[in-house]
C-alpha cells in the first residue's frame, strides 16, 4: 500500500492496523519486528516508526507452521503391534491427524503417547507414520508404520493399490435402497467440488481416477417393496476423500447417515416405523466400517490380515435393518 496524505506521520503499525483488518495490531507488531514490513524496500522493525506520503509499504506472511503434535493419553484398540509398526481398530469420531480446528485429541496424539520416540520423522511432523487413513466418523482398521523401513514398503503397497500385491481393504457400508445387479465397479473421477470446498464431486472432465468395486451382501425389503436399504462391501482400488461415500450417492445409493452426500435420504425414516426410525434418526454418522485389511509386512515379508467385527452402532442398525 502506499501511503496518502492523511496517514503521513502516524505509526506504522497503526496505518496497517488501519488497513488490515484481518490481523490484529498486536500481529501486525509482531510481523514488524520480525522483519516482514518493508517501508520502501527496506526493513523496519520498530512499530512506532513514523510513515510519510508516499512510503510504499508491504507486508509479507509468513508461511504457517505446523504445530508438532504432543502425546496425548487417549485409550486406542490395538489389534497388532510389533517393533516396525501397529494396528489399530479406530472408533468412530476419532480423527485420525492434526489439521485445522482438530490439533488435538487425535490418533496421531494417541500414538505418540503409546508409541514414544518411535514415531518421531517418520511421515512428517502432523503425520508420523501415518500412510492412509479413513475418515473422522468412519470406524475399522488402519495401519500405522513405526520405522523408516515400514513407512516405505507399506506407502509403497497403498500406492499400489494391491495390484502387484497381497494389500487388500474391504469396507462394509448400509446404503439407502439397493442396486438392480449384485455386484459392479465404479470408475468416476473425483475432485474438490466447485461449489462447497469441503466436499468432493465427481468430474466428468479432469479429477483424479477413482475405482471402486462393490457387491451386495444383503437386501432389507418387505415383500412386493422395494428394498429399503442394502448392506454392501466395497473394495478400492483407489484411494480418495471420501471416494465410497461420493461414489455411492453418485449411483443414487448414499450410505444411511451421511449428511454432506445423503441429505436428501434424511426424510425416509421419517416413514419408517419404530424401533428402525429411531435407529437410523440416532445414527450420527455414516454407517461405513472398514472391517479387513490385509498387507505384506514391509520387514518380515509375512502376509497379514486381520478382521474388525462391526461396532456397537452399526451392529444395532444393522439390526434393525434386518427386522425390517
Amino acid at each position: 500500500m502506499t501511503v496518502d496524505a492523511a496517514d503521513a506521520g502516524k505509526r506504522l503499525d497503526a496505518v496497517l492496523a488501519a488497513s488490515l483488518d484481518a490481523l490484529s495490531r498486536n500481529r501486525i507488531q509482531a510481523l514488524i519486528k520480525s522483519g516482514d514490513v518493508t517501508v520502501g524496500g527496506a526493513k523496519v522493525v520498530e512499530p512506532k516508526y513514523r510513515v510519510n506520503e508516499g512510503d510504499t509499504l508491504t507486508l509479507k506472511l509468513p508461511e504457517p507452521e505446523d504445530p508438532e503434535p504432543k502425546g496425548e493419553d487417549i485409550p486406542i484398540s490395538v489389534v497388532f503391534e510389533d517393533e516396525h509398526l501397529i494396528v489399530i481398530d479406530k472408533p468412530a469420531g476419532l480423527v485420525v491427524h492434526p489439521g485445522a480446528g482438530n490439533w488435538t485429541g487425535t490418533l496421531v496424539n494417541a500414538l505418540i503417547h503409546h508409541c514414544g520416540d518411535s514415531l518421531s520423522g517418520i511421515g512428517g511432523i502432523r503425520r508420523p507414520g501415518i500412510v492412509h487413513r479413513i475418515d473422522k466418523d468412519t470406524s475399522g482398521l488402519l495401519v500405522v508404520a513405526k520405522s523408516d523401513q515400514a513407512h516405505q514398503g507399506l506407502a509403497a503397497q497403498f500406492a499400489d493399490h494391491g495390484r502387484s500385491g497381497p494389500l487388500e481393504r474391504a469396507y462394509s457400508a448400509l446404503v439407502w435402497g439397493a442396486p438392480f445387479n449384485l455386484k459392479g465397479t465404479i470408475n468416476a473421477n473425483l475432485a474438490r467440488s466447485h461449489t462447497n470446498r469441503q466436499k468432493i464431486a465427481v468430474m466428468k472432465t479432469g479429477g483424479r481416477n477413482a475405482i471402486t468395486h462393490w457387491q451386495v451382501k444383503e437386501r432389507f425389503a418387505r415383500a412386493d417393496q422395494p428394498p429399503l436399504a442394502s448392506l454392501m462391501e466395497c473394495r478400492l482400488e483407489t484411494g480418495r476423500t471420501h471416494q465410497i461415500r461420493v461414489h455411492m450417492a453418485h449411483i443414487g445409493h448414499p450410505l444411511i447417515g451421511d449428511n454432506d452426500y445423503g441429505s436428501g435420504y434424511k426424510t425416509k425414516s421419517n416413514r419408517l416405523d419404530e424401533p428402525l426410525k429411531g435407529l437410523i434418526d440416532g445414527f450420527r454418522r455414516q454407517a461405513l466400517h472398514a472391517g479387513l485389511l490385509a498387507f505384506e509386512h514391509p520387514v518380515t515379508g509375512k502376509t497379514l490380515r486381520f478382521e474388525s467385527a462391526y461396532p456397537d452402532d452399526f451392529e444395532k442398525l444393522l439390526s434393525g435393518l434386518r427386522g425390517f
